[in-house]
């Protein structure tokens, strides 16, 4: 199961049940052991309509984040180097992506999104950047917490509505 004290998890979650997307929640509790070595979990495996199929993981994150309202998309290295091993341990027909759950702070920011999602008193904007585009672009954000991100003109042209991926 996914965590469900995570906000984050649970509106994307009921955004898929909305959608009918066929889904399953992964037990993040346990790490799964592949190859001999332990690899951090994703959040869901959703079966696609408009192409391949995804592991997800969901990146909870409030927006605008700053001074300069910046739309926050880091990740840990291990993030994206177990959504690739994933994508090899299941093959073809399956993607990583990770899925960035924003959290609107102000109903300013409502109109700036193709979707918004109510859920829970709270607004939700979705974006998807696939693993492998994330790894190709990402720059070190943190070596102490080894953390990665994408600068702000990659992030804008990689990411996709999460309708037009799921």
């Amino acid at each position: 199961m996914a965590i469900r004290t995570n906000h984050y998890d649970v509106a994307f979650e009921e955004l898929l049940r909305e959608l009918r997307r066929p889904y399953v929640a992964v037990d993040e509790r346990r790490r799964a052991l592949v190859r001999r070595s332990s690899i951090k979990s994703f959040d869901f495996v959703v079966y696609s309509e408009r192409g391949d199929n995804l592991l997800v993981d969901v990146k909870g994150r409030q927006f605008p984040r700053g001074e300069n309202q910046k739309w926050v998309n880091w990740a840990s290295q291990e993030d994206i180097d177990a959504l690739l091993e994933w994508e090899t341990v299941f093959g073809g027909n399956f993607r990583s992506i990770l899925i960035f759950t924003y959290h609107l702070a102000s109903p300013r920011w409502w109109r700036d999104h193709s979707l918004v999602w109510e859920f829970r008193n709270r607004r939700y904007a979705f974006y998807g950047v696939y693993a492998r585009d994330y790894a190709e672009y990402m720059n070190t954000l943190c070596e102490k917490w080894n953390t990665v991100s994408l600068c702000a003109a990659d992030y804008r042209r990689l990411r996709r509505d999460v309708l037009d991926v799921l």
